[in-house]
């Protein structure tokens, strides 16, 4: 998630005083909003989102926030305090800020894909218009209608954690993440081409060490990622089979790819063939513990971890509004 997340306007409903039992089918709808998400091109739409959302019948809460550690907390506060439901509203950062709150709670969830990069909701079945996955999400609240998925959970080396819907990058694509992000010019998409070119310049196999339901692997890599479901990137179909109800991470490992092979190879990634290259191995495991030097994770597209850290899929912690 990319800037700040803001909710505007002022709350519509009152969040109810209810057991756990009760407020998933009489609290209101929470919404997490991010204006700058998508380059800040659905920012005009909030209020008709707002009205779709509000056909459940329930009221909506739009929720406000400054940063991103603020984000986080008001979804807490909000599940804490008896939401019926979590709506994000953006794109794959802001739903990793929602599913913080939501994950393993019972709250059911819906994203409303707004953003560069919406793969966790087109992954799950959300259509790519924003108003018309509010309209998903609304009738499904209205019919007290979710189904289970499961999520990544997370755990750094000091006890930390994270969850995650969709990749978690820790190769190539988090190290030139990492330089971007470093960068205080150019500014936009130029500053990630130039980070590209740079980690390109530099590009090596780094060691890992996997260990997928207790079984070590060493290995020297360039790609190295971890799906709960199947893209990152905006549509890139890096863990092309992951299903996020198999109760299973799917691993994909790039081995030691040169720069052109890694050039060369890296579009097929959008149609997922990039599985078929002999360099490429895949692996499936219920938990993964990943180790390397210098590596920060990036999980949803947004910073996470430094390595190491252990991810194990949990079968059912979401529950998913459609």
């Amino acid at each position: 998630m990319r800037g700040a997340v803001v909710g505007r306007g002022a709350a519509t409903g009152t969040v109810l005083a209810v057991t756990a039992d009760d407020h998933r089918s009489t609290g209101p709808v929470a919404v997490l909003a991010n204006p700058t998400a998508g380059r800040g091109r659905h920012r005009n739409l909030l209020p008709r989102l707002l009205e779709r959302l509000a056909v459940a019948g329930r009221p909506v809460e739009l929720l406000t926030a400054g940063t991103e550690a603020e984000a986080e907390a008001v979804c807490r506060a909000a599940v804490a305090g008896g939401a019926g439901a979590l709506v994000a509203v953006g794109g794959d950062g802001t739903v990793h800020r929602a599913l913080q709150a939501v994950a393993g709670t019972g709250v059911p969830f819906g994203p409303v894909p707004a953003g560069t990069g919406n793969d966790f909701a087109a992954d799950t079945g959300f259509p790519a218009d924003p108003l018309a996955a509010a309209g998903v999400i609304a009738e499904a609240v209205r019919a007290g209608r979710d189904r289970p998925v499961d999520l990544a959970r997370m755990t750094g080396a000091g006890g930390e954690h994270r969850w995650y819907g969709a990749v978690l990058a820790a190769g190539f694509d988090a190290v030139v993440n990492e330089r971007a992000n470093r960068l205080r010019w150019p500014r936009g998409r130029r500053r990630y081409d130039l980070a590209i070119l740079v980690e390109l310049a530099r590009l090596r196999p780094r060691r890992y060490t996997l260990r997928l339901d207790g079984v070590e692997h060493t290995v020297e890599a360039v790609l190295v990622a971890v799906g709960n479901s199947a893209c990152y990137g905006g549509g890139m179909r890096v863990c092309p089979d992951a299903d996020p109800t198999d109760g299973l991470l799917d691993v994909v490992v790039g081995g030691r790819f040169d720069r052109r092979t890694l050039i060369r190879v890296r579009p097929r990634v959008y149609r997922g063939e990039h599985v078929t290259h002999p360099l490429v191995r895949c692996y499936r495991a219920h938990t993964v513990e990943l180790a390397a030097e210098g590596i920060t994770t990036y999980a949803d597209g947004e910073r996470a971890l430094e390595l190491p850290v252990r991810i194990s899929a949990v079968p059912g912690a979401l529950r998913l509004l459609r």
